[in-house]
């Protein structure tokens, strides 16, 4: 037994280090073939086998550049000098029209009608707006609607410019003004200041707005039925 186990243990060692030996060759080996094949891919397409690692980075391809693409829209840019101020008018059917809720359908029935009315509370005469079910001042739910003497004053105003919807892009630089009633101070509406109420967007020079000047009340139809209030200045 004292005899064979040494025995033993050198055929195990031996076994082992020719198996490493192998496997290393085979690894050399595979190494060698994958190297030829790719020297014959470049000697088939052509290209120089190259000397050493240097020349070898100076052949590799450039890495991809960013680029940057600008894109000019003209049917919303609408600044003098873009082209877009050459854009022909736009009809009203593509202006957007009011939505009406069942709260402020009786504003644009009574606007149909040529007249500005204001929901008013009843129990406690408080003009509001926008129209709501329930009077915030004393919580009531019954109102009616007070018709307006289509007067008041411009309390602020703004000057859209592009980039905007296509149809509102052709008339900008247009007004929209916010106005407070004669009637009722603490009631405000959004229109728009224009020449006549079927004038254009535009068609008041911006020189002439100025916060506090006098407007009235002008009813304009557009394609689709819909009334909408709009305002002129009452010293034109």
């Amino acid at each position: 037994m004292s005899t064979g186990e040494p025995a033993r243990r050198s055929t195990r060692g031996t076994t082992r280090k020719t198996t490493d030996s192998t496997t290393r060759k085979a690894v050399a080996a595979r190494k060698t073939a994958d190297s030829r094949k790719a020297a014959d891919a470049r000697k088939t397409a052509g290209s120089p086998e190259p000397a050493d690692a240097s020349a070898r980075e100076s052949m590799a391809p450039d890495p991809p550049r960013a680029t940057v693409t600008t894109i000019v829209t003209a049917t919303t840019d609408n600044r003098p000098g873009t082209g877009g101020d050459l854009l022909l008018p736009v009809p009203d059917e593509d202006l957007l029209s009011p939505v009406p809720d069942e709260d402020g359908a009786p504003f644009w029935e009574y606007a149909a009608r040529g007249e500005l009315r204001v929901q008013t509370c009843t129990a406690c005469d408080a003009p509001r707006f926008p129209p709501r079910p329930c009077c915030p001042h004393c919580q009531s739910f019954d109102s009616h609607w007070r018709r307006m003497s289509g007067r008041g004053r411009i309390w602020s105003y703004v000057r859209p410019h592009p980039p905007l919807l296509p149809a509102y892009a052709a008339q900008a630089p247009y007004n929209v003004i916010l106005v407070e009633l004669a009637d009722a101070p603490r009631i405000r509406l959004v229109g728009n200041l224009v020449t006549a109420a079927d004038a254009a967007l535009d068609s008041v020079d911006p020189a002439r707005l100025r916060i506090g000047a006098p407007v009235k009340v002008a009813f304009h139809t557009l394609p689709g039925g819909m009334t909408v209030p709009r305002w002129l200045l009452e010293r034109p």
